[in-house]
């Protein structure tokens, strides 16, 4: 029997939405894991070993992206409920902490300092400003979700 038209389009833009999927999933993979080393170093060293350091906020707030990224990423790797709930609170958490922070660095830059949010990422090619919303959409998308079994099969 040949497929209709119809068929076949609904059949392909399955399919892209399932490389769509696979796509975020790398970038997510990939990208919390990197970020949460780099700010974690990052804070950790002007925390504790770089001298003459003054305000204690920016590395702080780095260290607590860190601990953002690290919890989210273990909650990307293990698909149980517990986890999705886990990373889709901290994704939201690191989303309002990147907004609040990111503009008050504009506003007080010298209050904030160079933290991780600055310019809501700036430092980091906005990555902390976007990089939320991707695995929002992600841990949202019904095959996901079906995945941490919140959803039933089909």
């Amino acid at each position: 029997m040949a497929r209709t038209q119809d068929e076949s389009g609904q059949a392909a833009a399955k399919s892209g939405s399932t490389e769509l999927v696979s796509v975020l999933g790398y970038i997510l993979t990939v990208s919390y894991p990197l970020l949460a080393v780099s700010t974690g170093v990052r804070a950790l060293f002007q925390l504790f070993l770089k001298e003459g350091v003054v305000n204690y906020l920016a590395p702080t707030l780095s260290f607590v992206a860190a601990i953002c990224y690290l919890t989210a990423t273990i909650g990307f790797a293990y698909r149980r409920r517990w986890a999705w709930r886990l990373s889709v609170g901290v994704l939201l958490f690191e989303t309002f902490l990147t907004l609040i922070v990111g503009s008050l660095s504009l506003v007080i830059p010298e209050v904030v300092g160079r933290t991780v949010w600055r310019h809501f990422g700036a430092d980091y090619g906005y990555f902390p400003l976007f990089q939320p919303a991707i695995g929002l959409v992600w841990l949202f998308w019904p095959s996901i979700m079906r995945q941490y079994g919140l959803q039933e099969r089909k």
